[in-house]
């Protein structure tokens, strides 16, 4: 057991200093969120995973905090940098933007002649 506990941790680690790399050179400020989020995701995975071996439940708490504050970093990112109107780097259209663009008008009847019988 205690060997697969070293391996799990040494896994834990790595992706560590992997998101430590993308959060100091990550291109955009996504990519670095991301990672930050990675590095939140693992930390509270490895409390998670020490918090039985070294006896102390407290870490368990510490863990569920530690994620809780993981999703408020996520919503005052995406409320302080995302953008709906934002055009990506070719000048297109964002992408993600789920708005459809209006219908083509439908040509109009001339006035008066709605509702009534010819005859």
């Amino acid at each position: 057991m205690d060997t697969l506990l070293e391996a799990f941790s040494l896994l834990l680690l790595l992706s560590l200093v992997l998101g430590l790399l993308r959060v100091w050179k990550g291109p955009g400020f996504a990519d670095r969120m991301l990672a930050a989020q990675l590095l939140g995701t693992t930390g509270v995975a490895m409390l998670v995973l020490l918090a039985d071996p070294l006896g102390l439940a407290a870490l368990r708490d510490v863990a569920l905090v530690l994620a809780l504050l993981a999703v408020l970093a996520v919503l005052a990112f995406v409320a302080r940098v995302w953008d709906p109107d934002e055009q990506v780097p070719d000048g297109s259209e964002n992408p993600s933007d789920t708005r459809t663009e209006a219908a083509p008008a439908q040509p109009q009847r001339a006035a008066g002649t709605v509702g009534r019988r010819r005859g």
